[in-house]
């Protein structure tokens, strides 16, 4: 069994700083689950191209609002608190938060990121190969 508080990773090499978001890493791939799980926060008026070829990622809205928009089809997906959106393609994407105010997400990744990871000119994490 194990707890993790959001205050104990608060300034930590877990908290990790992308400009346009600051994700607080949770679970890692060091804690052996197959996952890890971020507390994310998307800053308000803000766009970031996406897309984890190496990953897939779900997204559960619980503060804010804003949209993403599939590249591939173009289509705009309107987001807001209390829904969850499932990149289950590998799908590439803008990730888009309203002027209105930042969005914070809980993110699920499969397989687990090392915690460091920060995305690409491409928008993506890298695999780790261990």
């Amino acid at each position: 069994m194990k707890v993790v508080k959001l205050a104990d990773v608060l300034g930590t090499d877990q908290e990790v700083d992308g400009g346009n978001w600051v994700s607080r890493r949770l679970v890692l791939k060091k804690d052996g689950m197959g996952y890890s799980v971020h507390d994310t926060i998307i800053k308000a008026g803000t766009e970031t191209h996406i897309w984890y070829q190496n990953h897939l990622e779900s997204v559960y809205c619980i503060e804010g609002e804003g949209e993403v928009e599939t590249l591939a089809d173009g289509k705009v997906w309107p987001i807001k608190k209390d829904e969850i959106y499932v990149l289950d393609k590998n799908d590439e994407h803008l990730l888009r938060a309203s002027e209105k105010g930042d969005m914070r997400m809980v993110c699920v990744f499969n397989p687990p990121i090392t915690g460091r990871e920060v995305h690409d000119e491409n928008g993506v994490y890298p695999v780790d190969e261990d």
